[in-house]
């Protein structure tokens, strides 16, 4: 693995560095909020009452995604709307739409995945709170979003490694983790290292950085009951923790002693 993957991995996953804010939830069952019909129907149609549940039901992920994820302007410009239904108009994202419309009209299966992993993270991690989870049409910019009590997935952004749109923009290896299966393992890790943030990121050596990214995989793998991520660091890091059977995953995730985790 590159020393440059934690800084993709980041690139990917759009953070609002807050704390959780909303009141833990009564069940781990896991349902997706589909908030890219709504965005749909406003953007392929102009349907105003879209538009309005939109800003209604979903006003911090309305304002992420057109002040952060597109960068459009401020939700406050009379202007707003329109520029975001402009944006779009664009028939490379109107394909896009339509194209993850089609590809994403059951969920079951994600709803199914995200329950699970979150019920053995929750087991592992008593004091984690469930964030509420959405999807959206972002644009290509952004992978995974994480809020301040919600986290978006980009569903334009997992297509297909065979996407005939993504052999124009990405390289093979990116295509590869284009794929509805890459879907649960990055928001385990986008929302993970959103909650176990390392300190001053972009002052750490990369070495320091990569570690700190193996060790949000190796709980990710857990949770997933698979070794979907691999490295030569999360291999050291199941040896740790084979020998250690004491460590908690709290007290991996904030441990910072790497020598002692993985060697040298």
């Amino acid at each position: 693995m590159g020393a440059l993957l934690l800084f993709v991995t980041l690139t990917s996953c759009d953070f609002k560095l807050k704390p959780f804010d909303e009141e833990e939830a009564d069940t781990l069952e896991v349902k997706i909020m589909r908030y890219d019909r709504l965005e749909s129907l406003y953007l392929t149609t102009g349907d105003f009452s879209a538009l309005q549940q939109m800003s209604t039901d979903y006003p911090i992920e309305t304002r992420t995604l057109i002040e952060n994820v597109l960068n459009l302007g401020t939700v406050s410009d009379p202007e707003i709307n329109m520029k975001f239904l402009r944006f779009y108009q664009d028939s490379t994202l109107q394909a896009i739409i339509s194209d993850a419309e089609v590809m994403y009209a059951n969920v079951d299966d994600l709803n199914n995945q995200l329950s699970e992993s979150l019920h053995r993270l929750k087991t592992w991690l008593p004091g984690m709170r469930i964030p509420m989870v959405y999807t959206q049409i972002g644009a290509l910019a952004q992978s995974i979003v994480v809020g301040d009590a919600s986290v978006g997935i980009c569903l334009d952004k997992y297509l297909g490694a065979d996407y005939p749109l993504y052999k124009k923009y990405y390289e093979p290896e990116q295509r590869a983790t284009m794929q509805r299966r890459n879907i649960v393992p990055d928001f385990l890790s986008c929302y993970l290292l959103s909650v176990y943030q390392i300190a001053e990121p972009m002052g750490q050596p990369l070495e320091i950085l990569d570690k700190h990214l193996a060790k949000i995989q190796w709980v990710a793998n857990k949770a997933l009951g698979t070794k979907f991520f691999t490295s030569n660091y999360i291999s050291r890091l199941d040896r740790y923790m084979a020998g250690h059977p004491q460590v908690t995953f709290e007290q991996l995730l904030k441990d910072d002693d790497y020598a002692k985790l993985m060697g040298h």
